[in-house]
């Protein structure tokens, strides 16, 4: 069994930035790919960014391309979304999740991961 606690959320104005990150226990880390996802009030959870096992890999999505980094460090097992430029469109409950499974696709269908935490909220006040 993997858990992953999410930290970090928080109210802020937009154009400000915020760090996010995912602490994650209980079988090897790097076995894992990473992803965070988002999820507003009455929408579905939408992929947000990937990386891959080593770190040396990563995916987002168009909407936050060029605003939000992802990183990992296997030897602190966790996993930090740089959130930067922040719009009020942004505003979400954020998630982080695992995948044990490995492919030439990157992973963003919320279904290809198999462990969650349970969030963090990201407010911006615009």
């Amino acid at each position: 069994q993997v858990q992953l606690v999410e930290s970090g959320g928080g109210l802020v104005q937009a154009g400000a930035s915020l760090r996010l990150s995912c602490a994650v226990s209980g079988r090897t880390f790097s076995d894992y790919a990473v992803a965070w996802f988002r999820q507003a009030p009455g929408k579905e959870r939408e992929f947000v960014a990937f990386v891959s096992w080593t770190g040396g890999g990563t995916h987002f999505a168009d909407s936050v391309k060029g605003r939000f980094t992802i990183s990992r460090n296997n030897a602190m097992n966790t996993a930090d979304l740089q959130m930067n430029s922040l719009k009020s469109e942004d505003t979400a409950l954020y998630f982080c999740a695992a995948a044990g499974r490995r492919g030439a696709i990157v992973p963003t269908s919320p279904d290809e991961y198999d462990y969650w935490g349970q969030g963090t909220q990201v407010t911006v006040s615009s």
